[in-house]
């Protein structure tokens, strides 16, 4: 029952993330396009009580007419709109699954016991978990202490861009380095998921604050409050796409258990990027084809780095694993999970719906269990104790027998 109550849960709160991601996310785009859309007001009028742009639009069989001031208007109204809620609830649903999922079991989901680093093979469950905690905030530190010190006042951010790039290369690297492949890389994606709403809670929703204040009080707001929003607002776009990848890529176990999977998160990072920057500067009148198609490159290159190598293809070799000896390891190592009625504590239903209770169900698995079991991702953490004896019987299975 227990088993089943945590599970429940866990397809509430991924239901709650993804609805609150969704919100965070359209809205987001939406503002990007329609600040990227405005037009010069071609009344005079507009002009004259400080709109900056204008945007006209067509949608659900209505006309919009968007219009943004650069300095205040002459009154704003008491239902003003604010942007936030969603970025803190994704936020928080989000965290509230890696607890529920990964540090719940940190010894299983986070420890690599194959890990190059022998100290973050040894980790502990609780240290597993601190390590975590700290990495996510370790990465908001580092971010926003980038942002302050090289363009306090938005007048370097090129240079803050490449900063950031850097950052998130090393990010990738030192996740691959001390957690399992799978948890990099929802860390990874979590150190800018974390730093998307930190930039809301700290320096976006603040400022804006600041601003209205001073409107209301017939004050000149101070324009850092809103160059510093438009700065982090620009960063969170680009961060979203890599963000989403990053986020469901819990499945594709040929990126994580990579001995290069740094090398492919990264492009995948910027490969994202330069997709999204396709769209930006679309909304603002321009079509650059080069970024999509160097996206798409780097996507490639990607998928080059990670396609297995012919020797571990199972297409060729002198010898071959019988049918019968991997049923063999499979009940010893794998069944536990991958059953009906799975009997390790924390189950309640086998992973990925994947059952191993006959023959013919191994059979129609086998790519995907030499894939796993191969990169040593499979069992999860080893808690089964699969041997390197085992694991080379499953790589030389060729399905022939």
């Amino acid at each position: 029952m227990q088993a089943y109550l945590l599970d429940f849960a866990n397809f509430m709160l991924r239901w709650l993330h993804v609805i609150a991601a969704i919100a965070w996310i359209g809205e987001s785009i939406y503002f990007v396009m329609l600040d990227n859309s405005l037009r010069t007001p071609k009344a005079a009028e507009d002009r004259d009580k400080g709109v900056f742009g204008e945007m006209w639009a067509v949608h659900g069989g209505g006309f919009y007419h968007n219009q943004k001031y650069a300095t205040a208007p002459a009154k704003l109204p008491e239902d003003l709109h604010w942007s936030f809620w969603k970025a803190y609830t994704t936020w928080l649903s989000g965290f509230a699954l890696f607890v529920l999922l990964y540090m719940a079991s940190p010894s299983i989901y986070l420890v690599d016991p194959n890990a190059d680093w022998t100290w973050a093979a040894n980790l502990s469950g609780w240290q597993a978990n601190a390590m975590a905690l700290l990495f996510l905030l370790g990465g908001w530190v580092v971010y926003n202490e980038l942002c302050k010190r090289i363009s306090p006042d938005m007048t370097r951010d090129g240079v803050l861009s490449l900063a950031v790039a850097v950052m998130m290369v090393v990010v990738a690297y030192l996740s691959t380095q001390i957690f399992s492949g799978r948890a990099a890389f929802l860390l990874t994606g979590a150190v800018m998921a974390t730093a998307m709403s930190a930039n809301v809670f700290f320096w976006i929703i603040p400022g804006q604050r600041r601003m209205v204040a001073a409107m209301k009080a017939g004050e000149a707001p101070n324009p850092l409050d809103g160059k510093r929003g438009k700065q982090r607002s620009v960063h969170n776009t680009y961060f979203t796409l890599p963000v989403v990848l990053l986020m469901i890529s819990n499945h594709y176990s040929f990126a994580y258990s990579h001995d290069h999977a740094w090398a492919i998160m990264s492009l995948f990072i910027f490969g994202g990027a330069l997709i999204r920057q396709f769209f930006v500067v679309m909304h603002a009148g321009t079509i650059q084809p080069a970024y999509p198609v160097a996206g798409t490159a780097l996507i490639a290159v990607a998928f080059w780095v990670a396609m297995p190598s012919g020797a571990s293809s199972g297409d060729a070799g002198d010898a071959s694993t019988s049918l019968a000896e991997i049923e063999t390891i499979v009940e010893a190592r794998c069944v536990a999970c991958h059953s009906s009625s799975p009997t390790q504590e924390g189950f309640a239903a086998p992973p990925a719906g994947i059952v191993y209770d006959a023959s013919d169900q191994i059979v129609r698995q086998r790519d995907k269990i030499r894939e796993v079991v191969a990169s040593g991702y499979m069992p999860l953490g080893n808690m089964t104790g699969m041997t390197d004896e085992e694991r080379e019987a499953v790589a030389a299975w060729s399905g022939s027998q």
